[in-house]
């Protein structure tokens, strides 16, 4: 088990950027894959970008690609998500996630067992 913990939430106008953070108990984070999912009001939880245990490969939303950056320092148990170029579209409640997974499913939420609190970002026009 780990557990997880957001921060770095804000309000920020359209435009700009934020880098939220995860932070992860244990000594297991190595061992997972990790994933940064979002939830709007009213929607449901989606995939956002997610990097591999080894930080080798990394797999992003086609809405986010080019704009956001997904990354972890496995040596501080930490995982990172720079947002830049927000848009008011990207408003939600972002939470970080830890599983294991092949290719195919790692854009699934199945695919994780634990989740952070999860931290609110919103965005203005």
């Amino acid at each position: 088990q780990v557990q997880l913990v957001e921060s770095g939430g804000g309000l920020v106008q359209a435009g700009g950027s934020l880098r939220l953070s995860c932070a992860a108990s244990g000594r297991t984070f190595r061992n997972y894959d990790m994933a940064w999912f979002r939830q709007a009001p009213g929607k449901e939880r989606e995939f956002v970008a997610a990097i591999r245990r080894n930080g080798g490969a990394t797999y992003y939303a086609d809405s986010v690609k080019g704009r956001f950056t997904i990354s972890r320092d496995n040596a501080a148990n930490t995982l990172s998500l720079q947002m830049n170029s927000l848009k008011p579209e990207d408003t939600a409640d972002y939470y970080c996630a830890a599983g294991s997974a092949i290719t195919s499913t790692i854009r699934r939420l199945e695919s994780y067992t634990n989740w952070g609190q999860g931290t609110q970002v919103t965005v203005s026009s």
